[in-house]
């Protein structure tokens, strides 16, 4: 029995692809959600988001997702579970296959988003999400008002979050495994020059500490060149060492750029090189990487989705 053509599917529940749905739900496209392995995104990590607009008193990152949820629901969203492995888009209807399930799509709309590149010490998945750990300055930076904090990284991401940290935070320790760092010549001297930074150079973190509550205190470092460990007080930990754009099961037919995010077709965000197929939020954005944004994107996918479907 071969699969029922879906008029669109969107794969993600971040933001991005919740947002879509809301959008396709609306237009009467009757669309079906694939969620992953973290159903809601990372957004279902993080405590508060208070950057969100709307929300003047700021939001629970979980509630956020499941008011979107509800929200696509209600238009009439339905949702599956799936992660897909392999995609066929050589021809329309275009095919997704997780495992030995097997969908077909008129449009497909790619909302996986990127997984943050951790440490992979002692006490960080312990603290991560609203304990002290957390990979984005911009949504978390003003809850460390007048705190010690630590950013690990030194390259342009690891220095915009640093520099921005300075606004809210009394001091940014800025660990970096080498002897200088791998940012732009201008973000390099920017961040070099503040007098709240201090670098802390040729130094990784062996293990991130908690207090009783479990809420972070310290990190525990080690000079790689000398061998000597030491302690840093800190309330607030940012890692900023990259992310990985949830981009693989697609690299094949779609076009990515050199670190894997997807690559869409010039005057446009969310076109990709195959008629019908969009992508949306962190998967195809390296730059803002934001709860609004990726909506945003997921609402151009959505009207693009429809538009290219009626033409059809």
């Amino acid at each position: 029995m071969s699969a029922e053509v879906e008029n669109v599917i969107i794969i993600g529940t971040g933001c991005s692809g919740l947002t879509a749905a809301i959008y396709t739900a609306r237009a009467s496209l009757n669309p079906l959600v694939l969620e992953g392995t973290l159903p809601g995104g990372q957004l279902t990590q993080t405590s508060e988001v208070e950057n969100f607009p709307g929300f003047p008193e700021g939001i629970d990152g979980f509630m956020l997702m499941d008011n979107l949820r509800k929200q696509a629901t209600r238009f009439g969203t339905r949702f599956g579970q799936a992660t897909i492995d392999s995609v066929d888009f050589s021809q329309s209807p275009y095919t997704l296959k997780a495992g030995d399930k097997e969908y077909k799509a008129k449009s497909v709309i790619i909302s996986t988003g990127a997984s943050p590149r951790l440490l992979d010490v002692p006490g960080e998945k312990e603290m991560y999400g609203g304990k002290g750990v957390t990979t984005c300055a911009t949504c978390d930076g003003a809850f460390y008002r007048n705190m010690d904090v630590v950013v690990v990284g030194g390259g342009d991401t690891a220095c915009e979050e640093a520099l921005f940290l300075t606004r809210f935070a009394s001091k940014v320790y800025l660990i970096h495994r080498r002897d200088e760092l791998r940012a732009s010549a201008l973000m390099a001297e920017r961040t070099l020059a503040h007098d709240k930074i201090e670098m802390v150079w040729d130094t990784v973190v062996d293990e991130i500490v908690a207090d009783e509550q479990g809420f972070a205190t310290s990190v525990t470092v080690t000079n790689r060149k000398s061998g000597e460990s030491s302690s840093i007080d800190a309330k607030g930990i940012f890692i900023a060492i990259g992310h990985i754009p949830n981009t693989g099961p697609f690299a094949e037919a779609l076009d990515t750029d050199d670190e894997g995010y997807f690559k869409p077709t010039l005057g446009s965000q969310v076109r990709t090189n195959i008629p019908g197929v969009y992508v949306s939020g962190d998967c195809a954005d390296h730059v803002y990487r934001q709860a609004i944004t990726a909506a945003g994107m997921g609402c151009q996918a959505a009207i693009e989705a429809e538009r290219w479907l009626a033409e059809q």
